[in-house]
Formats: C-alpha cells, sequence, structure tokens
C-alpha cells in the first residue's frame, strides 16, 4: 500500500505527485480508495470462473463428473496431456507457452525447462514404462530421464510436431511432424523419417495398438490407415476420404484389435483392425463437430467424445448423447483425452481459449519464418563483425596519422 498510494500506517494524508503538480488526499477521500482498493482484492480472489479461461479438467467416473485440476493457472492453450502409467498422479501438459507439470494429480503444477522448452507443445508422452518422457515445442525435441531435460537429434521438418506415440516396446517411440512421421529406436534420443508416405500425403493423427510392437494406425489424407511394420508401409482400413473425411483414429484400451474413428460427426469403430467398421448409434448432437478423442468402455455402452464443441457422452452405446457441461468449458474447444492406465475411470482433458487450429497455424508460420531468416540471421552476424573490424582498423590507421602529424617538425 505504502508504495502505491503513499499511504503509511494508519493511513494518514499524504502528497501525491502527478505530472500537473502536487495535489493532497484528504481524509475524506479514504473511503474511495478503500473502496476501490477492496472491489480489486474481492475481484482477484474470486474462484476459477472454468467458462473464461482453457484448462485441465478431471474425471474419476468416466466422464459423469468433472472438476478443474489446474486450479489458479488460468491457461490460455491448453494443448496435450499424458498421465505417468507408473504413478496416476504425476501428470504433464502441453500449453501455448511451454511444459507443465504436476505431481499430485493437478493441485500444483510447475513450469519445466523454461530456459530449452518454450512456444507451443502439442505432443507429451510418456514411456510404456514410465521410465522417461518426450515432449515436443516449437524449440525442439525433448527428452527427460534423471538427469532432466536433454534435446533429442530429430529433423527440422518435424516440427511442430502433431504427436508423440510411445510403443509397446521401452525403446520405440513415434513423432508424427506436421504431414510426416519419425521413429525412435533408442527411447526418443534419435529420430529417422519413415519412408512410408508419399511427399504429397498428410498425415494428421497416429494411434499405436497395444500388445503389438509395430502395428500403427493413423488417418492420412482424411483416410483411416493401418500399418503392420511400424509406419514403413500403409493399407487402406476402408473409412473416410474426401467427402467425410476421419477426424481422428484411437486405439481400444482394453481390446487390441479394436479401433475408434470419428467423421461428419459419427463416431464408427472396428473390431478387426480396420478390415470392417460399424457406426456406434446415432451421430454426435452437433454434426459439424471436429472429434479429439475417444475413450469407450469395454462393452462400447459408455463413451467419452472430446470435439471442438466440448465433451460428449452416452451410456447406451451412442443411441443418445448428452452434452457434458457441469464445471466444463462450454464455448471453446476441447482438446485430446487422456486415460490413466491403471484407472479406466480417471479421464484428463484439456480445454483451449484460443482455437487450436489458430495455435497451429501460429506454430507453422514462426516456425517457417525461423527456417527462412537463420541463414540470413548468420550472414547478417558475419556481416556485422567484419564491419566492426574495418572500422576499427579504419580509426586506428586515422589515430595514427593524426599522432603522427601532431609530431612531426613543422
Amino acid at each position: 500500500m505504502k508504495g502505491v498510494f503513499g499511504l503509511g500506517p494508519g493511513f494518514p494524508p499524504r502528497a501525491l505527485h502527478t505530472g500537473t503538480g502536487r495535489k493532497r488526499i484528504g481524509a475524506r477521500w479514504l473511503p474511495l480508495w478503500l473502496a476501490c482498493l477492496v472491489c480489486l482484492m474481492a475481484d482477484s480472489a474470486s474462484p476459477h470462473d472454468a467458462s473464461s479461461y482453457g484448462g485441465v479438467f478431471r474425471s474419476r467416473d468416466f466422464g459423469a463428473t468433472w472438476l478443474n485440476a489446474d486450479v489458479g493457472l488460468f491457461l490460455n492453450a491448453a494443448l496435450v496431456i499424458a498421465v505417468d502409467p507408473r504413478d496416476s498422479s504425476h501428470l504433464l501438459v502441453g500449453t501455448d507457452l511451454g511444459i507443465l507439470s504436476s505431481r499430485n494429480g493437478g493441485r500444483n503444477w510447475v513450469a519445466e525447462a523454461r530456459d530449452v522448452i518454450f512456444g507451443a507443445v502439442f505432443a507429451v508422452a510418456f514411456s510404456s514404462n514410465g521410465e522417461w518422457a518426450m515432449c515436443a515445442a516449437e524449440s525442439g525435441v525433448f527428452r527427460r530421464d534423471q538427469n532432466g531435460w536433454l534435446r533429442a537429434e530429430a529433423p527440422e521438418s518435424a516440427l511442430p510436431a502433431r504427436a508423440l506415440v510411445a510403443g509397446t516396446a521401452d525403446d520405440r517411440l513415434y513423432l508424427l511432424g506436421p504431414n510426416q512421421l519419425f521413429a525412435s529406436k533408442d527411447g526418443g534420443r534419435t529420430y529417422a523419417a519413415m519412408p512410408g508416405l508419399s511427399q504429397r500425403s498428410e498425415m494428421t493423427a497416429l494411434a499405436a495398438i497395444p500388445g503389438s510392437a509395430n502395428i500403427l494406425a493413423a488417418v492420412i489424407d482424411g483416410r483411416a490407415m493401418i500399418s503392420r511394420d511400424g509406419g514403413r508401409s500403409w493399407r487402406d482400413a476402408g473409412f473416410g476420404g474426401t467427402d467425410a473425411p476421419v477426424d481422428t483414429i484411437a486405439a481400444d484400451a482394453t481390446q487390441p484389435q479394436r479401433i475408434w474413428a470419428a467423421a461428419s460427426g459419427r463416431i464408427v469403430v472396428s473390431d478387426d483392425l480396420g478390415s470392417g467398421w460399424r457406426s456406434v448409434g446415432s451421430p454426435l448432437p452437433e454434426a459439424r463437430a471436429k472429434v479429439r478423442g475417444i475413450v469407450a468402455s469395454a462393452d462400447t455402452m459408455t463413451l467419452v467424445v472430446s470435439s471442438d464443441r466440448g465433451i460428449y457422452r452416452t451410456v447406451d452405446g451412442g443411441d443418445t448423447w448428452a452434452t457434458k457441461e457441469d464445471n466444463l468449458p462450454i464455448h471453446i474447444e476441447a482438446g485430446l483425452l487422456a486415460c490413466d492406465p491403471n484407472d479406466a475411470g480417471l479421464i484428463y482433458v484439456v480445454f483451449s481459449l484460443m482455437p487450436y487450429t489458430e495455435v497451429w497455424r501460429t506454430a507453422i508460420e514462426r516456425r517457417s519464418a525461423l527456417t527462412r531468416t537463420e541463414p540470413i540471421s548468420v550472414a547478417g552476424r558475419l556481416s556485422f563483425c567484419l564491419l566492426v573490424l574495418i572500422g576499427g582498423g579504419l580509426a586506428r590507421y586515422l589515430s595514427h596519422r593524426r599522432a603522427t602529424a601532431a609530431h612531426s617538425p613543422r
């Protein structure tokens, strides 16, 4: 208070300096100042309004009820979340400004490696055994083990990354770049591009099939695709296309042969890795909703779906869908879902106040600008150094000439 208003203990009238002179504040103004201060303090202490910010939300009953899991953070864009398979209270969240971690299920959060990990983080993942973690930010791809976060070796074309997916084998990891797949065979330390896609193709979603070291499901050019050799080759799974492009594809946590997909507001499922598909109940309430995540119970009766229109849930196999609004933002986009590997009912979801497409576009443009300007910046720095050296040499030469002239006999 003393530094702001110039008021000491007891609040006696003091002088305030302004640009036009000195004005005095008498005792009669104190009630007004105190009323303003109380209003400001009351506003700053108000509870988190879920409809005003993005953030992280948690459900312990398979999506029936939700609670905020990042009280006090007020995140504009929470983009992705991962749960440690060894410790369900250990979380990693990628945001538009870097990566956050919590060791107590979201009650407290700390920023991780802010000196090296910055910009939007669209991809985070734990290894299948939980011994290490990965993230991909605008500033690079990073791996965390007992030594902290260290930069991984990945091609520039891998950034920004859409997803990081841990394979069944502890040392296998897949990184989905802007339109190309990369793989690591050494626990995420180095990545190499996979040759299975043409340069004109675009992969927009990726999932690893549990129980198999090499089977992947993906969305490529709007179609569901399956690879049985770790992404080296792909076959059409017979779902999606130009008229109804697939939004996302997801592996089932309980049935290794079951995969889920969504297109045009309709959820479909395959029980034989894409050889055949069936629709799940009726379409979502919003036919134009873009689905981001799908989680289902073992009997396929209860489903939780995240989308750019929020969260949907069904308990009757999709015959009826309910829009979840309790404690959840209802006017901003929901992102990916993340389940606790050890508790099927524990689900996390992230929300972004800024549209995901806008965050992604900004990341692409910044990365492109950085790539274009790096050679110019290097040349500019070299030119500047050269000019400094030339200028310094010229100054010394002229100084020497003046000194010589001053001491020469006239």
